[in-house]
């Protein structure tokens, strides 16, 4: 858990890193490993009613933009 935030959770491994944050109902999950985040879904599917909506474009407001070529990801937030 990241101490300055309790709804955002890590798990560290020589394999990768899963990021696993939520609010309210929705969760997200970030990796460097495919494999983990799999098998984080497939344990949190055992535990929860959930429904996988893929890749995330938006969170809270945040747009979330992928560059895959480049392995670059952005995050922007424009007000109306």
């Amino acid at each position: 858990m990241v101490l300055e935030d309790d709804c955002v959770y890590v798990k560290k491994t020589t394999e990768g890193i899963v990021f696993l944050s939520f609010y309210v109902d929705d969760i997200l999950l970030a990796k460097n490993n495919m494999e983990m985040i799999q098998t984080a879904k497939k344990w949190l599917s055992s535990v929860f009613k959930m429904t996988d909506m893929g890749q995330a474009r938006y969170v809270l407001g945040v747009k979330i933009s992928r560059n895959h070529s480049k392995k670059l990801l952005s995050l922007s937030q424009v007000y109306k």
